[in-house]
């Protein structure tokens, strides 16, 4: 059995950043496993490619939820990356960290070390910032960060907010998250600037670093006396083994992470047991505390012009995609950039709601694929309560690796995320309301809930119009109580050693935002924990 210092399950946007710095003072060997393809389409690099990215079955895991009985039993579609950089290599790339309450609360659930104090330094070490070194940014980081111009008619949607009270935040990675303004995006020259790009692919010079795509694990190997030794694996269709000197480390994502843990015998005994697999250590949280941000559309028909008129027609679509094959310019490398952080409760509040407002309308198949324009110019709204309370799981449904494991993100199951749902649905209701708003649209695509609307009508609205926005997290999560938690707060599996965990699937709660940069920085932080470890 070839062995190696450190295997790391998952070359998403957490295990491209454990490769890279387990390995970069030459003292450790490294083995990344990745079940997914190498990232050589030209679709990975160019920032809208993630509309060509959403629907494809090489890149992409393509998961939908069980039935959601709050959204009319809805299977919600829920893309997972399937490549080298996972899902950072095809989401929309707006870079949040979230408001500092997010990560106190975490210390509040029993982890040390990981208060917004704490985990500043590690986010500061992750990005390159346009604004340099200052107090809350770094200028010298891997991960390039930008911060382009936006569409004209998105000063409609800023006048909007202004209207209604709302300040405008020039930095929401600053000194505070609340307000409107433009997102911060992480791209470089016109390209993506993944974990896998800024990371992953210089590392791979690395003679001390052995890179497997299309590797499949089947399950983790334990020794009674030592813990996590290794793992068994599909490495295009043939079975391997690999043994680990001194730590497994999964980081295959909120998915993959607790149905590998549950294939391998860590999870709960009566989940394993029905499925017929050997208990190593019940771990009864194992796939529990499944959160995620519900999104709700609002899509409008605007009486001015839009980004769906500069790409419309096949000529022009030709014309974007040479600028950017030559230039790296236009519309092709921009992606989502204006929004905001608001207060349901008004201006001065403490956020509550994430806005993404998008100068470009389309429409998502039915049976699949990428989306669709519409033949007209448009624009759309999408709100995300910033902290949902509703709690879901993710729970094997056979002892075959290859089965989707069931996916239950409990959405609007709690009282709390329904008034959530219905404030946010209020809030943007009145910003449409705005005379800004009002000016530069012709109809709306859909019903648009009316200013004299009940909270059961609201309600309805968002549930015939929300979907994921694609911020799994919390399935394995950090917390000293090992039976309300999988993790303690060095991302050690709670009664097995030399096993970890370093994704999204770590975190206690859900940040107020995108949770990718929340992501990587826990790959940084947890890289120093691991070269720190002695066994």
């Amino acid at each position: 059995m070839q062995e190696f210092d450190f295997i790391v399950v998952g070359a998403g946007s957490a295990g491209c950043i454990l490769a890279d710095r387990l390995t970069e003072d030459g003292r450790h060997r490294v083995l990344l496993l990745e079940a997914g393809a190498a990232d050589r389409s030209m679709w990975l690099r160019m920032p809208l490619g993630f509309a060509k990215l959403y629907q494809h079955p090489r890149y992409n895991w393509r998961y939908h939820t069980t039935a959601q009985p709050e959204l009319a039993d809805q299977r919600v579609y829920t893309p997972r990356g399937k490549v080298l950089g996972g899902s950072g290599a095809i989401n929309a790339l707006v870079y949040v960290r979230g408001q500092r309450a997010d990560f106190d609360d975490w210390v509040a659930q029993g982890n040390p070390g990981w208060s917004y104090d704490d985990v500043l330094p590690w986010f500061k070490r992750l990005e390159s910032h346009p604004l340099g070194d200052t107090d809350w940014h770094s200028g010298s980081g891997k991960i390039r960060i930008t911060r382009d111009a936006v569409h004209p008619i998105c000063d409609a949607f800023f006048a909007a907010c202004a209207a209604l009270g709302h300040c405008a935040n020039a930095d929401f990675n600053g000194a505070q998250l609340g307000g409107y303004g433009v997102y911060d995006v992480n791209t470089r020259n016109g390209r993506r600037d993944s974990s896998g790009t800024a990371y992953l692919r210089p590392a791979l010079r690395r003679a001390n670093l052995v890179v497997h795509t299309q590797a499949l694990v089947e399950r983790v190997l334990f020794d009674a006396q030592r813990g996590a030794v290794g793992v068994e694996v599909l490495v295009r269709g043939q079975r391997h083994r690999f043994g680990a000197r001194r730590e497994v480390v999964l980081s295959a994502g909120a998915v993959a992470t607790p149905q590998l843990l549950q294939l391998s015998g860590v999870g709960d005994a009566a989940l394993l047991q029905r499925h017929q697999i050997p208990v190593l250590q019940h771990a009864p949280a194992v796939g529990r505390n499944l959160q995620d941000h519900l999104c709700t559309s609002f899509f409008l028909r605007a009486n001015r012009s839009t980004m769906n008129d500069q790409i419309r027609h096949p000529w022009q679509q030709a014309r974007a995609l040479l600028a950017y094959w030559f230039r790296r310019r236009g519309l092709l490398a921009t992606t989502v950039k204006a929004g905001g952080f608001l207060s349901t409760a008004g201006p001065g509040g403490l956020p509550d709601v994430q806005l993404y407002f998008n100068p470009l309308s389309y429409q998502l198949p039915d049976n699949g694929g990428a989306p669709r324009l519409t033949p007209y110019s448009g624009y759309t709204i999408f709100f995300s309560p910033c902290r949902p309370s509703s709690r879901g799981s993710v729970q094997i449904s056979s002892a075959n690796v290859h089965e989707a494991p069931r996916i239950d993100p409990a959405y609007l199951s709690t009282g709390q995320d329904r008034q959530a749902a219905i404030a946010g649905a209020r809030l943007v209701r009145s910003l449409l309301a705005t005379r800004a708003l009002a000016q530069v649209t012709a109809a709306a695509m859909q019903p648009v809930p009316a200013g004299d609307d009940d909270d059961a009508s609201l309600l309805q609205f968002v549930r015939a119009h929300s979907g994921s926005v694609y911020h799994l997290c919390g399935s394995c999560a950090m917390g000293s109580d090992a039976r309300l938690a999988v993790l303690n707060n060095q991302l050690q599996v709670h009664g097995v050693s030399r096993l970890r965990v370093v994704d999204a699937s770590v975190f206690p709660n859900i940040t107020s935002g995108n949770i990718n940069a929340p992501t990587m920085m826990v790959a940084e932080k947890a890289a120093a924990l691991l070269l720190l470890h002695r066994p």
